[in-house]
Order: C-alpha cells, then sequence, then structure tokens
C-alpha cells in the first residue's frame, strides 16, 4: 500500500502474483479498518512515512504481517522512470512477496514511546523559536546602528535594552520580553524532561554517566531506540542513527564520502551536540575527549568538523554499550592501562 496524506492506493496479489485487487482508500483509521478489517490475514507492505506509524500498529491489531518498508533504500521505487502510487503499491506488494528483506525494512516503535518522543520534540521547537527571535532582535538592532549587549540566549531580557535609544528601546521590548516568556517555559520543560527520565525511564542514569550527555539526549536516545537487544553490536547503533561514512569501493578505490546521514534526525542532531559537549575545553578529561582532540589535530580545513562527527557516533556506540551492559562509566579507562603498562 503506498501512503498518501488524504487518500492511499493498494494493490493485493494472490499466492501466483496476480494482480486480483486494486484500490484506493482514505488514509484514516476507519478507512483502514474498512478496508483490512474485511480482509483475511495477509502480509501488508507500506512505506515509512508520517503516517506509517499509526498504521502499521492499526494493520497489526487487525493481525496483518505489517512491514514498514524504507523506499528509499530501494531503486526500483525511488528512483524509477513510471513512478506513482499504484505503480508503487504495486511494487511493494510484489518485493514483499519474494523476500521482505529486499524492502529493508525498519521498525517503528511502541506507541508509548512515540507520545513520549513527541512530547520532547515538541519542547524542542522552543529552544529554536527563542533562537530566531534572538536572532531577529540582534539584526534589527544592527540595522538601526546599535549593538545588543553579547549574552547567552537564556540570559537575554528587557534589560539589555537600557543602552539602545529610547524609540529603538520601545520597538524591540515586546519581541525581547517574548524571549524571556519562552526562555521561563524552557526551564519548564528542562524541568519535565528530567522528571520523566527520572520517574519513567531510570535507565537513562547509565548514560548520564558520560559528560556532556543530560537527560534530553539519553532520554531520546532511550526512547528512539527503545529496545536495546535490537542490535547485535553496539558498533552497529553508528550506522542507525546515519552517522557511518558511505562507501563507495571499486577495486582499490574508496574515496573518503560524506556521512550517510540515514535514521533519526533528531537524536543524530543531539549526539553532535553531546561531542561538542564533550570536546569542549572546559569538559572533564576522558578517552573519548582525548581521542577527538588527536583526530581534530590531524590538520585539513575539516578536521575540526571530522572529528566532531566521529566522537558523535563513538558516543552513540558508548551509551548503547552502557545501556546493554550497566557497566560504570570509566571516563579514562585506555589512560590508566597505558599508564599501568608504562
Amino acid at each position: 500500500m503506498d501512503l498518501g496524506d488524504k487518500t492511499s492506493r493498494y494493490c493485493v496479489l494472490n499466492g501466483e502474483g496476480e494482480v486480483v485487487l486494486e484500490g484506493a482508500c482514505p488514509t484514516t483509521k476507519k478507512g483502514m479498518a474498512q478496508l483490512f478489517g474485511a480482509m483475511a490475514h495477509c502480509r501488508v507492505a507500506i512505506e515509512v512515512g508520517t503516517h506509517s506509524p499509526w498504521v502499521s500498529r492499526e494493520l497489526k491489531k487487525l493481525g496483518h504481517e505489517v512491514i514498514v518498508a524504507n523506499a528509499r533504500q530501494v531503486k526500483l521505487i525511488s528512483q524509477s522512470s513510471r513512478k506513482n502510487d499504484k505503480l508503487d503499491a504495486q511494487m511493494l506488494a510484489r518485493l514483499a512477496r519474494m523476500d521482505p528483506a529486499l524492502l529493508r525494512p525498519i521498525r517503528h516503535r511502541s506507541e508509548e514511546a512515540q507520545k513520549d518522543l513527541m512530547t520532547i520534540r515538541i519542547w524542542a521547537a522552543l529552544p529554536e523559536a527563542r533562537t530566531g527571535l534572538v536572532n531577529a532582535a540582534r539584526g534589527l538592532t544592527k540595522a538601526a546602528g546599535e549593538r545588543l549587549a553579547s549574552c547567552d540566549a537564556d540570559q537575554m531580557n528587557v534589560g539589555k535594552l537600557e543602552e539602545l535609544p529610547a524609540d529603538l528601546r520601545d520597538s524591540l521590548k515586546p519581541l525581547v520580553a517574548e524571549v524571556e516568556s519562552l526562555t521561563g517555559k524552557i526551564k519548564e520543560c528542562d524541568r519535565k524532561v528530567e522528571q520523566i527520565a527520572r520517574d519513567r525511564y531510570p535507565e537513562t542514569k547509565l548514560l548520564r554517566q558520560v559528560s556532556g550527555v543530560g537527560p534530553l539526549i539519553a532520554l531520546t536516545f532511550i526512547l528512539t531506540i527503545e529496545d536495546k537487544e535490537r542490535f547485535e553490536k553496539s558498533r552497529d547503533v553508528g550506522c542507525y542513527v546515519g552517522l557511518r561514512p558511505k562507501q563507495s569501493e571499486s577495486g582499490e578505490r574508496q574515496p573518503e564520502l560524506r556521512i550517510t546521514k540515514e535514521g533519526d534526525v533528531y537524536l543524530r542532531k543531539l549526539l553532535v551536540q553531546g561531542a561538542y559537549g564533550v570536546m569542549a575545553e572546559r569538559a572533564p578529561d576522558t578517552d573519548l575527549k582525548r581521542w577527538g582532540k588527536k583526530l581534530a589535530g590531524r590538520g585539513g580545513k575539516n578536521a575540526k568538523k571530522r572529528a566532531i562527527v566521529a566522537v558523535a557516533r563513538k558516543l552513540a556506540v558508548l551509551l548503547h554499550h552502557l545501556w546493554v551492559t550497566g557497566e560504570v562509566y570509566e571516563p579514562l579507562r585506555n589512560g590508566h592501562a597505558m599508564a599501568k603498562a608504562a
């Protein structure tokens, strides 16, 4: 079934691969229940997207086997020269009939985890909105030939306007007052995130042993992955969050490519923020920080950026390892081992 925002196209194949039914249905819970509630239990392939989490849950409740396909990984779908909803549905059905692995299936998180993660992402929009307002205030001030006092976003308040001319100060007051209001809401959200992590996801304590990892990163990591046993090796988490370099090897040719940027965008963004925290000058001395500094010190135009990405990847692997094993984190385990050997 090719999911659309309002209407979805479906194609039904029999055991011999012949099309026995095609059509469209509303992309609503009622529409799905009417169509698939009347069908015998079958294998249903859908594409990952905005509607795929709730659709997959509804179809499973009706007893169907559901495959959520990562269509971006399937060139027969993503790069087809005859791409339309009807043919996409038919292609999904044929690939699911032959071998589900061809669809590079993904697994959606539970409804409870989805709700908690949605709450976090709603809160995450507040700092972005505040940053936009702060930038607007600074830009408007510069355009008038003045400058606002340098400060962090959470320190921006109406008092920072005192040194500006009266007319400019009056014009900027509503905007800066909104910044103050958002700062208060952000602090309240931070307290709620802390409470959710403490009361409902105590395993976040294991992840927060690492410097640069606070309740937001720890909670988002656990809610996004949800099942710590889904990966055979912790190293696989780096690929899952899209921090693995692309590969295009051919014979002796092994070009250095950018990261894949697959997987969850928000978690990847937070891991990169955590990597900056690990690499900060005031951050505690750790094996991870030393390793990152060594990479950054190799020189080159983008050495520091590559080091941050590499640290973010290692951070993801480390967090999963701590979650699975429940170990006490030793920041300088390698450093102590080398000292003993010396």
